[in-house]
């Protein structure tokens, strides 16, 4: 297993579990981020956020720190 943060820009995973609660877990949950949803990172800042994901037909961006809390499986 990885965390989305790991993962490079152009490949594809699937979400395996979301292990951030509150209000930030429920605002991701809401924007998509749901086990078994696939995911593409299409940019990923090394040092600095935000990393670029297309989910669900949109693109979202994260802080690195709320990609290291979500579980995935390369695909």
């Amino acid at each position: 297993m990885a965390s989305l943060d790991e993962i490079k820009p152009g490949q594809e995973c699937r979400i395996i579990k979301v292990n951030i609660g509150g209000a930030t877990g429920q605002r991701l949950m809401d924007m998509g981020f749901m086990p078994g949803t696939k995911v593409k990172v299409v940019r990923n800042a090394p040092l600095i956020d935000p990393v670029d994901f297309y989910i669900r037909g949109y693109h979202v961006s994260l802080r690195h720190s709320e990609a290291r809390g979500i579980e995935v499986e390369p695909l």
